[in-house]
């Protein structure tokens, strides 16, 4: 029996409080993978995660702090 099975594999917070969110596709079979492919994305202070993954709201939440927020857009000014 085939199963696609989709899951956050990785999670890093950077310095400037960027997520990195790594997600993982694995094939399997039988329990066993036979193939997986990877996908990244990043969550910067101030965007909207309410629709990610618990455990990434949940790291966005404890790291995205006011401080944070404004420092990382005082910083994206040229």
């Amino acid at each position: 029996m085939l199963e696609k099975v989709i899951s956050v594999d990785l999670l890093e917070v950077l310095e400037n409080g960027l997520v990195q969110v790594r997600i993982k596709t694995a094939i399997m079979e039988d329990g066993k993978q036979i193939s997986g492919t990877f996908h990244r994305h990043v969550v910067a202070p101030g965007d909207d995660y309410s629709k990610e993954d618990a455990r990434v709201q949940a790291i966005c939440k404890a790291t995205h702090t006011v401080a944070v927020v404004d420092a990382y857009k005082a910083a994206a000014k040229p």
